[in-house]
């Protein structure tokens, strides 16, 4: 993307709301292009970007018929070709299409979920529609999942994709779903084993949401996958690493045992710190030191434990190394960036403590003081 403009920028610009006034005006000789770019523009620049999703669907939805079965036929008529089908991954499509699924939610959740969910199906080979499916999962629950137990199969990876990033428990920006965590995974039984990528990511995404409210319904469930060997082993290794990085970072025993790690390896373990007071700003430089049987599998992490208002502390997991001890001993060095202008996360004065995790365990912690920029 293009520098010096933000991201809804990017994404709703003139000349992309201009061109999907052209789709729809060849579609339909009585759409007026110039009066629907012209009532987008108006009010686009001042709005956040779900704000101009709903205003585009608004404004579309004065130009086309009242009644989504009379606008089905121009909405379909409208839709450039799918997305290249011969793809596997990172292929999201133009995001000027999302307001389209906005559109059909909003006309159609209540008189016409057979036909909105037809339509679904083709704009998501246009463009995602893992938000808009969710109002209608929230009000035709069965009949959406029976849907989906077609789509699961369906020629195009989109589609495929749509039934599991569809129904995820916490996906980002989506409209929460009253879906039990266990109801979507017979459909991703189906699933688990697609060839492209871009599907086996969202069951990964998909499970590590269940993860973080019921760890073993999700290492169960890949347990099954495994015993039933019909993905390959190196793409279910990489969803299983994938799915349990939120347990990774808690520690959580069983994740770390699934992923090769025991928790109770017998280990030796120091931290040495380059300096016990470091700037805001600066880095803060250690080494670590492990030391065991020789070829045994190591996943290493950090935790830093900073200073927040109230007197509060809040703890952050980084990674650090994933490897083997060589010759009884493993050694690793790091320099951690403390940057002052981070926009997230605001850095406070005062103690501070680190600690080194191997395998899920702490196994040796050291404090460092925080002192102001320089």
């Amino acid at each position: 993307m293009d520098g010096g403009f933000s991201l809804k920028d990017q994404l709703f610009n003139r000349e992309k709301v201009r061109y999907l006034a052209g789709l729809f005006a060849a579609a339909d000789g009585g759409f007026d292009a110039e009066a629907f770019e012209s009532q987008v523009m108006t009010d686009l620049p001042a709005l956040e970007l779900k704000q101009r999703m709903t205003l585009i669907a608004d404004v579309l939805a004065g130009h086309l018929p009242e009644n989504l079965p009379e606008a089905a036929p121009v909405l379909l008529k409208a839709l450039p070709p799918p997305l290249d089908p011969s793809k596997t991954d990172d292929d999201f499509g133009d995001f000027i299409f999302a307001p389209l699924g906005e559109y059909v939610a909003a006309r159609g959740v209540e008189a016409h979920p057979d036909l909105s969910l037809d339509l679904l199906e083709e704009i998501t080979q246009r463009f995602s529609m893992e938000w808009a499916i969710r109002p209608f999962l929230n009000r035709w629950p069965a009949e959406v999942l029976a849907r989906m137990e077609d789509w699961a199969t369906h020629s195009s990876y989109h589609v495929r994709r749509l039934v599991s990033e569809g129904t995820r428990p916490r996906l980002p920006w989506g409209e929460a779903v009253g879906l039990r965590l266990d109801e979507p995974l017979p459909l991703l039984d189906h699933l688990h084993s697609d060839p492209t990528r871009y599907v086996t990511r969202s069951i990964a995404n998909h499970l590590n949401d269940i993860a973080k409210k019921d760890p073993d319904l999700v290492m169960d469930r890949l347990e099954r996958w495994q015993a039933a060997g019909v993905q390959s082993a190196k793409e279910l290794g990489w969803m299983t690493s994938h799915a349990l990085r939120g347990l990774v970072k808690a520690g959580h025993p069983r994740a770390m045992k699934m992923l090769g790690y025991d928790p109770d390896l017998e280990l030796g373990a120091e931290i040495a710190l380059i300096s016990q007071n470091v700037r805001i700003g600066d880095a803060l430089e250690f080494s670590a030191h492990l030391e065991g049987q020789a070829g045994s599998p190591v996943l290493v992490d950090y935790i830093l434990h900073f200073q927040r208002p109230g007197g509060k502390v809040s703890a952050k997991v980084f990674k650090l190394k994933q490897s083997k001890i060589s010759g009884k001993l493993l050694k690793l060095d790091k320099r951690h960036k403390l940057k002052g202008n981070a926009t997230t996360f605001k850095l406070m004065p005062g103690p501070h403590r680190i600690e080194l995790m191997v395998n899920g365990r702490v196994r040796a912690e050291a404090a460092f003081e925080l002192l102001p920029g320089a």
